[in-house]
């Protein structure tokens, strides 16, 4: 499933430089997340770099995008060209 960020973000522009995707980008409020390119960091870190590097915890997953690890791997090869290892 993609990642959201909630109206909690303190527009601290962390989480932007961080996403491999370019999924990330400054909303009329706070930072969005791109639902086609967001892929949990899957095929470039073990973890969203995101949610590691955000001070008040504000991107969980979202719910109304369930998306299977099989799913952002697909993803990933769109974006990037690459293949799954």
């Amino acid at each position: 499933m993609s990642l959201i960020i909630t109206d909690e973000c303190i527009n601290c522009d962390v989480c932007e430089p961080e996403c491999p995707n370019e999924a990330i980008s400054q909303g009329e409020e706070i930072y969005q997340i791109d639902p086609e390119k967001c892929t949990e960091c899957v095929g470039h870190y073990d973890e969203p770099q995101c949610v590691q590097v955000c001070p008040v915890d504000c991107i969980p997953k979202d719910p109304s995008r369930v998306e299977s690890e099989d799913a952002l791997w697909a993803k990933y090869e769109k974006l990037t060209g690459n293949k799954r290892p």
